[in-house]
């Protein structure tokens, strides 16, 4: 996490589907460069247990991502973050 973008706290009680809840949150990470372009993110199951979520919820959040240009998942490989990373979501370094 960078001091510049800091990511915001995740909220599942909040306004929106928490499946884009989680989405966006990832989407954070990204932009924050806690998760950064190549990086292999977490099995599905580990980040529904690290959200405290539902699987299908994670899959679905996934898709998001998937939609956003910002993950690519490999059959039998997992899934990654793009590399390189859009250019409206790249983080800014000094």
């Amino acid at each position: 996490m960078t001091e510049n973008s800091p990511i915001p706290e995740f909220n599942p009680q909040g306004p929106q589907l928490v499946y884009v809840a989680v989405a966006d949150h990832i989407a954070a990470r990204i932009a924050a460069g806690e998760l950064v372009a190549g990086a292999r993110l977490p099995a599905e199951r580990d980040l529904a247990t690290e959200y405290g979520v539902a699987y299908l919820t994670v899959r679905r959040a996934a898709g998001v991502l998937r939609e956003r240009g910002l993950i690519l998942t490999v059959h039998g490989k997992g899934t990654f973050v793009v590399d390189p990373l859009p250019e409206e979501i790249a983080p800014h370094r000094a």
